[in-house]
């Protein structure tokens, strides 16, 4: 859990420090006082680039001095990043106050995210959901953002080379190729065994009040070959394109209500928002599981539409993954039915507040 969490010149923060007493931390204020933006903060003690995916330069403070600051303390471990003011767009990392990659994160925190736009997941690109799906991934697999990076970094690479005839050696290529193959294979089996392992988990958990989902990462055709071969063969039409056409890049996560046998894009809104706290709820117990620790929990306005029941289910349930939950929320009274909790109000960038 996190222990200490310190903002300097972070979004509409100048400074903040929450030292949480209780596994629940309530924040709560008016729209745009900056609830989200702590939300946003803890999400950056992950690898990528946060619950917004913003660039670095946008996440910095408009009247301060350029850069920004996130500091936790994890298990008496300092976790920090930040940008300077001179390098807005070149991400820091300090672990343990030592310099470090910001994918070594991951081997000290597991973070999941649920956010009002996330309820169009069903609904949006496969992008979307392949990151959904990625992220969910990376806790399970820290070494996953690394496969990613270097896999995205060949395929740019290729790219270019196709796009220019020129410039297009064979060997590079299939160099290239080869590399896109050692990776993208170990991608598609990182997301395959992610869905299969949230599947035996959702058979398990409790299916009241919430939706049981089905999960199916979807493949391009011809994904059973190798990547590698296959790439070479479809050299001429990527360089037509523009585009690597073949590839894990082109997964898709596919969802479907386990009770109704219809796709998650067909269901209703708050369907929808049923199955994403039934997937983000198995995956913590996963999480829990294997690492001997359940991941932190980012709850963006979760409360707001479930009913009075569903909002006693699912404090229960939050409650039941051991682990620690940050939630937002307009009014106090959303959260009504928790205990205990470390209850705080945010205020045009100040946090003040006290255990509950």
């Amino acid at each position: 859990m996190i222990g200490r969490l310190t903002l300097s010149d972070f979004r509409n923060h100048a400074d903040a420090l929450i030292v949480p007493d209780h596994a629940f931390i309530v924040l709560t204020g008016e729209n745009g006082a900056g609830k989200t933006n702590i939300l946003e903060a803890v999400s950056m003690l992950a690898p990528g680039r946060g619950l917004r995916g913003a660039a670095l330069r946008d996440m910095a403070r408009q009247d301060g001095a350029g850069g920004f600051g996130i500091a936790a303390e994890v298990d008496g471990v300092m976790l920090g990043t930040g940008v300077a003011a001179g390098a807005p767009d070149r991400r820091q990392v300090r672990i343990g106050g030592v310099a470090s990659s910001a994918n070594a994160l991951a081997d000290h925190l597991a973070i999941a995210w649920l956010t009002p736009a996330m309820d169009r997941l069903f609904m949006d690109s496969p992008g979307g959901r392949r990151r959904f799906l990625d992220r969910l991934t990376l806790a399970l697999h820290p070494g996953h953002a690394v496969h990613s990076a270097r896999y995205e970094a060949a395929m740019r690479a290729r790219n270019r080379l196709l796009t220019d005839p020129r410039a297009a050696d064979p060997a590079w290529l299939a160099a290239l190729e080869a590399q896109m193959g050692e990776h993208g294979a170990v991608l598609a089996s990182a997301r395959a065994d992610m869905v299969a392992r949230l599947n035996a988990e959702l058979a398990v958990q409790p299916g009241q009040p919430f939706a049981r989902p089905l999960l199916d990462m979807m493949r391009e055709e011809g994904a059973d070959e190798p990547l590698a071969p296959r790439l070479a063969r479809e050299r001429r039409r990527d360089a037509a394109a523009g585009r690597t056409l073949s590839g894990p890049h082109r997964h898709d996560l596919a969802v479907t209500h386990a009770a109704k046998g219809q796709a998650a894009a067909l269901c209703s809104t708050g369907e929808q928002k049923a199955l994403l706290l039934s997937i983000l709820l198995a995956h913590a117990a996963l999480v829990a599981a294997q690492r001997g620790q359940p991941p932190v929990l980012l709850l963006d306005e979760v409360a707001a539409h479930l009913d009075p029941m569903r909002r006693a289910a699912l404090f229960d349930r939050l409650r039941a993954t051991g682990g620690q939950v940050w939630m937002t929320g307009t009014e106090a009274s959303l959260f009504s039915d928790l205990a205990s909790s470390t209850r705080l109000t945010v205020s045009a960038g100040h946090v003040h507040g006290s255990a509950d």
